[in-house]
């Protein structure tokens, strides 16, 4: 989780300035926050994260010691292939979480059949990695969702409408099952080259190559 300090500085002759810093991982925020109060110069200091929640440090702390030994910092990059020829799809997703100190990374792909369209694909592929982040216990965390299709980001984060039935039908399915877990969905579109892990999944999952894995990251494999 990223969050911003809202620090309120009292000078020696009572001058007051309140100061927001830029977004900080949890984390660091909360070293830095520790050395601002040290200055003794520190008239009011919190929190705030992106959906605008506020936290003292001890709540802070309490989350970070909370949330250390579960998946967290979760980004999921998502695609969905489609073959109009067959009506089928190839669905991908890659998760990267952290847990217990350690980066991982989740992939998984699957061939469905009955689908009508590229658009059906991609929330399709969506609401496999919304499974897959369930599955792994992530709840009650912000996650970033990452996708190369304008109209699932859009759509998905409210800011377009969905008017094919078709389409709602998938949207309704994930918000509820992100609602069920406590998820905050952050939707991010990327051109497809900066996609180009999930959209390879879904490739080779049209050409029957299934993959399921997951590994710990280190500095051997984390650009694989």
């Amino acid at each position: 989780m990223k969050v911003r300090i809202d620090w309120t500085y009292k000078s020696p002759k009572n001058k007051v300035v309140q100061f927001l810093s830029e977004e900080l991982e949890a984390g660091d925020a909360l070293m830095v926050a520790q050395d601002l109060e040290r200055t003794g110069r520190t008239k009011h200091l919190q929190f705030t994260d992106r959906h605008s929640s506020n936290w003292n440090v001890k709540e802070l702390k309490n989350y970070i010691k909370e949330v250390e030994t579960e998946p967290h910092d979760v980004i999921v990059y998502y695609d969905g292939g489609f073959d109009r020829h067959s009506k089928r799809a190839g669905l991908g997703c890659a998760v990267y979480f952290k847990q217990n100190s350690k980066d991982y990374r989740l992939r998984k792909n699957v061939v469905i059949e009955e689908i009508d369209s590229n658009n059906e694909a991609e929330y399709a592929a969506l609401s496999m990695a919304v499974q897959e982040v369930e599955l792994l216990g992530v709840h009650h965390l912000p996650v970033r969702f990452i996708g190369d299709s304008r109209t699932v980001v859009n759509q998905m984060s409210g800011e377009w409408a969905v008017p094919e039935h078709s389409l709602a039908k998938w949207a309704d399915r994930i918000d509820q099952r992100l609602e069920k877990i406590g998820i905050r969905p952050e939707y991010e579109f990327v051109p497809r080259k900066e996609n180009a892990e999930a959209d390879r999944l879904a490739t080779q999952a049209l050409g029957e190559t299934m993959i399921e894995s997951l590994i710990e990251l280190n500095a051997d494999n984390k650009s694989d």
